[in-house]
């Protein structure tokens, strides 16, 4: 099995230099983040609050955290005083709540309004108009401490490449016609998209961020 530092390595010769790689730690012991922090890695995105906010303790301060998983509004304080970056923002009500706790600690916390694409119903996410309403929505303003910087988004778990492609190809058109509204709170600049499985497809089709875990630490 190749090491942790030679997956890593080979992930980011394939990579654009526009595309950041944001190796995802979840169920992975600390033991096995060490070594891919010691092989480069500074990106740690975790599925769960209480994960995330363990492995902070324990692990170098430089470390990035980004929140990749469904976030319930309850668990948003755990994370708030050192997340940098919230990828699956999936309700205004949500938004007030990072906003809130954010707040608290005197941060501004990004985030990225997550945009279902697939054609799985299991999947979270905002529609294109939804999210729309978000960023043009007057009480946004109100909200001085959250900055939406992007959109992410998970493509059907399907073998057929062009679903995947055509997917990936939506939500760049999504991210690009939103750019048409920002301001001082809305910067599109982050297109989270891709996993181990296609994050190639991604990055071709303009993601920024890839969420890659399997690719990096296989079955340890």
């Amino acid at each position: 099995m190749p090491s942790i530092a030679a997956n890593l390595a080979q992930i980011e010769q394939g990579l654009r230099k526009e595309t950041r790689l944001v190796a995802v730690t979840k169920t992975k012991p600390t033991t096995l983040l060490m070594e891919a922090y010691e092989a480069g890695a500074r990106v740690f995105g975790e599925n769960k609050v209480q994960e995330m906010v363990s492995k902070h303790e324990e692990l170098p301060k430089d470390i990035e955290w980004h929140m990749i998983g469904h976030l319930q509004t309850n668990k948003v304080k755990y994370m708030a005083p050192f997340v940098g970056l919230v990828h699956s923002v999936d309700s205004f009500r949500l938004l007030k709540e990072i906003d809130k706790e954010a707040k608290k600690n005197d941060r501004v916390i990004d985030c990225l309004l997550q945009i279902y694409i697939a054609r799985e119903e299991t999947k979270f996410g905002l529609s294109e108009d939804e999210a729309l309403e978000i960023i043009s929505s007057p009480d946004l303003a109100a909200l001085g401490h959250v900055r939406i910087v992007g959109l992410m988004g998970m493509a059907s778990n399907t073998d057929d490449q062009s679903i995947v492609r055509n997917e990936f190809r939506g939500l760049k058109a999504t991210f690009e016609s939103f750019k048409a509204h920002e301001n001082q709170q809305v910067i599109m600049r982050e297109l989270s998209m891709g996993m181990s499985g296609d994050y190639l497809i991604a990055q071709e089709e303009g993601g920024t961020l890839v969420r890659v875990g399997s690719a990096i630490f296989g079955s340890r």
